[in-house]
């Protein structure tokens, strides 16, 4: 098992070091300033971001998992494998709107597929600063492909050699690679585990204040001398990289004169195991002595942040703004460092910063004095105003008490044009909690279109997440059909004013339709600007402000939306950008919804005429059926019962077919075809599953069915049964006993052409009623599914015997008692199918 592990380790080893190296040549062949490498997991369908350049990974963690059928860029090129470049913000917007509401910031991104022999290990991206034509950006895409198939060709060989090349841990995440001769590099060394011998280069000495004679060689004497605090925790770390596990993040380290530095570690050489040679390299992550010492002497708190978010470099002021020791802040991740700014508002505007070239205000509240959390409904702590200013390889921040910005021309302030619009950390005023981030809404509302399914439950999620993160009160949708747009939904807006602008045409000159016709969103800050724009149009209110959305989905006009404010309101690039995204996202989820009704209906219209509407019968057998759609998704599904004539006896016939829709739909129109076929043969129950079961493998429609075939004589009530994995039969016997049938079965029809399936023989007594149900009616959320038979079973126990005379219980009636419960329920998960079937004997009717 030991060698197992090893060779295990060796391989991660191996396919790290690959990935690594990919990622840098990336950055660089494209320009980038981050970059990725998405592999495939032992999830099928399920990609994993296994390296990350130039970014945090806590910030990016909505990222670390991509499903293939996800409507995202890195999906697409998987799946599609094709390259996906988007030049800009603009680009993505219109063609990813999801991936722009979740990262709406002004930036460029690469896709290239990383693929072997043949089949596909993953995808490449790299993010770098937006262009203005996507002709700038040809000749960085070439060169990033050549670094994908230079990339999938040594994938392809190591997973040749058995290594499997998949990724199922957490991304590892690097500095991104110097560009040209890096002032950064300070010194460097090597340490070869097989000797001992530890050999660094001219600058590490110089830095170290030693010379090569003076050094006695050892990784313990390395250790004390580049990390002059504790060498204890250094030689911990070279000890594990040698063993094949470098740290994923470069390590602060603080060298004899004071100084911190940050020492990147990895493996090197060509070891076939461990112990591998170790590389080492230490970086100066600040601006250098001189430049510190003025920033020390400064009032307002400064610090620095390198491209992983670890803090480089901090003032005194800002030391006391943020609440610890500098010793306690410098050389950790921001988020750990300061707890408090642990907060999806704050994550929000670091990623904007570290994504853009544009600066970055906002206003932070640190906890009370004694570093407790503000209780819920109570106000407290400090509210502060912090500026990011993005670099190349470090972010710079300055933090203040809020109110003393005194420079007006430095970073746009972001949060103070939000508030009007609820989108700062402004306090709720009923609990004093601050509100939910501007940008972390978006997402929200992402994520619940992704389950609404019909025109109305877009509308109504739009309602309830739109409208509240951008502080509106009035929203109006409508919905674009044989050129002219009619109302669909509507909130906030005096009673029947939108009622004159329902059904209008293309040619009207109207907001609403210019913004559809023309693809642009129109913004108007006061109510005066709409009525100067558009002369002589009707206005709900004097004051306020309004938004027209295009509602555009893959390039087809869907509808136009009306977002109202019911005050004058500025709206920002930010929410500019935020808000054309989301129209993408809703035109989207309403054209799902369109084709969703198109095929609910089609469905519907498909299973009404498959559906049997008339039984066979015989003088002295009597059934009754029920079906009740499911209520949750498409609404029908693939449950049938059927009652056939089969030589001199009936055939009793129910099924299920997986899933929902017209393709469950018409697989059970096959099934009951096939199934009627069989029996009108006089076939045997066995035969008649294991010809349709070999007819549906045949069709090969990608799906599978349970179903119960019971053929009854009615003279002697004997009775013959097959099962394909359906829920077991009940039957009530005369005296009122009622129990379970235990019929052994065969498997699902559509799985093994080969499968068998038992015949029992029963006998059918005269007043006995025999039930055939599909899981519909026993499977209740949050039960056990014996209980629920056993809910049935104990019903049809009290309905009595339908044996049909006056005063007594008919078999109509007792379906109806089995299924009440499942009609007066406002949500079934599921479709019903019930067949019952009582005998009467041949007294009775004279035979």
């Amino acid at each position: 098992m030991t060698g197992s592990a090893e060779r295990e380790d060796q391989a991660l080893e191996s396919l790290a070091s690959l990935l690594s190296a990919a990622v840098a040549d990336a950055i660089q062949a494209a320009r980038g300033f981050a970059a990725g490498v998405y592999l495939r997991s032992g999830t099928p369908g399920l990609l994993r971001l296994a390296v990350l350049a130039g970014l945090p990974g806590q910030l990016f963690r909505p990222w670390w998992r991509m499903h293939v059928d996800r409507p995202f860029p890195v999906a697409d090129a998987y799946r599609l494998g094709v390259e996906v470049l988007l030049a800009d913000p603009a680009e993505t917007m219109r063609r990813y709107p999801q991936l722009a509401a979740g990262l709406p910031f002004q930036f460029g991104s690469l896709y290239v597929p990383v693929v072997g022999a043949s089949a596909p290990f993953g995808v490449l991206t790299v993010l770098r600063p937006p262009a203005s034509d996507a002709t700038e950006v040809l000749p960085d895409r070439d060169r990033m492909t050549a670094v994908a198939e230079e990339l999938g060709a040594a994938l392809a060989a190591l997973d040749k050699d058995g290594t499997g090349v998949l990724w199922d841990g957490e991304p590892m995440c690097m500095l991104p690679p110097a560009n040209g001769p890096s002032s950064r590099r300070v010194g460097g060394f090597t340490w070869d585990p097989a000797d001992g011998t530890v050999i660094a280069d001219d600058a590490l000495w110089a830095l170290l204040g030693t010379s090569r004679e003076g050094f006695a060689g050892t990784p313990e004497a390395l250790a004390y001398a580049v990390a002059h605090d504790d060498p204890r925790l250094l030689l911990a770390a070279l000890r594990e990289t040698a063993a094949g596990r470098p740290p994923p993040h470069p390590l602060p380290v603080r060298t004899a004169d004071g100084r911190l530095r940050l020492l990147e570690l990895w493996t090197s050489g060509a070891a076939p195991i461990p112990p591998y040679r170790v590389s080492g390299v230490v970086v100066d992550p600040g601006p250098g002595p001189a430049a510190d010492e003025a920033a020390d002497l400064l009032p307002e708190g400064v610090f620095a942040l390198d491209r992983l978010g670890l803090i480089t470099y901090v003032n005194p002021p800002a030391a006391e703004l943020l609440g610890r020791p500098r010793t306690e802040l410098l050389g950790r991740p921001l988020w750990e460092a300061v707890p408090w700014m642990d907060r999806p508002t704050y994550e929000d505007h670091l990623r904007g910063a570290l994504m853009s070239q544009d600066p970055v205000q906002c206003q932070v509240r640190r906890p009370r004095g004694d570093g407790s959390e503000v209780p819920l409904g109570r106000r407290g702590g400090t509210w502060l105003t912090l500026s990011l200013y993005p670099g190349p390889a470090i972010l710079t921040c300055k933090i203040v008490p809020m109110g003393r910005v005194a420079d007006t021309t430095e970073a746009a302030p972001f949060d103070a044009r939000m508030t009007e619009a609820g989108q700062t950390d402004v306090d709720d005023p009923e609990t004093g909690v601050p509100t939910t981030a501007p940008l972390y809404r978006p997402i929200v509302l992402a994520i619940a279109l992704t389950e609404a399914m019909t025109a109305r439950q877009v509308s109504e999620v739009v309602m309830r997440e739109l409208l509240p993160a951008f502080g509106g009160r009035r929203l109006a949708i409508y919905l674009l059909q044989d050129r002219r747009l009619y109302l669909a939904w509507e909130t906030g807006f005096p009673h029947g004013f939108l009622a004159p602008f329902d059904g209008v045409g293309l040619d009207a000159k109207l907001p609403g339709v210019e913004a559809l016709t023309t693809g642009r969103p129109l913004f108007f800050e006061s109510m005066q600007q709409l009525a100067a724009a558009y002369p002589g149009i009707p206005l709900d209110a004097n004051e306020g402000s309004r938004a027209f959305l295009p509602l555009i989905a893959s390039g087809r006009p869907v509808g136009s939306c009306i977002l109202g404010f019911d005050r004058p309101h500025t709206f920002s690039t930010e929410e500019r950008t935020v808000l054309t995204a989301l129209a993408g996202l809703i035109a989207q989820a309403l054209e799902r919804a369109r084709r969703y009704d198109n095929e609910a209906a089609l469905a519907r219209g498909l299973q009404e005429a498959l559906l049997p509407h008339r039984l066979s019968a015989h003088p002295l057998i009597k059934t009754a059926g029920r079906y009740l759609p499911g209520t949750l998704g498409m609404d029908v599904g693939g449950d049938w019962y059927d009652v056939v004539e089969a030589g001199d006896g009936l055939a009793l016939v129910i099924g299920d077919v997986q899933g929902h829709g017209v393709q469950a739909a018409a697989t059970m129109g096959q099934l009951r075809s096939a199934v009627r076929a069989f029996a009108l043969g006089d076939r045997s129950p066995d035969e008649v599953m294991s010809g349709t079961n070999r007819l549906l493998i045949d069709l090969d429609p990608g799906q599978f069915a349970s179903c119960c075939y019971v053929r009854v004589d009615p003279v002697t009530g004997v009775t013959r049964a097959a099962r394909a994995g359906h829920p077991q039969p009940l039957l009530r016997h005369p005296d009122g006993r009622t129990e379970v049938l235990d019929l052994p079965g065969g498997v699902v029809l559509g799985v093994d052409p080969e499968a068998r399936y038992p015949v029992t023989n029963l006998l059918l007594e005269p007043d006995a009623v025999l039930a055939l149900y599909t899981d519909g009616l026993v499977e209740r959320p949050g039960t056990d599914f014996d209980e629920g038979v056993e809910t049935v079973r104990a019903t049809l126990a009290r309905a009595g015997t339908p044996h049909g005379r006056p005063g007594g219980p008919s078999l109509s009636r007792a379906a109806d008692l089995l299924t009440a419960e499942a009609r007066q329920a406002t949500e079934r998960p599921d479709d019903i199918a019930l067949l019952l079937t009582t005998r009467r004997s041949p007294g009775e009717t004279g035979l």
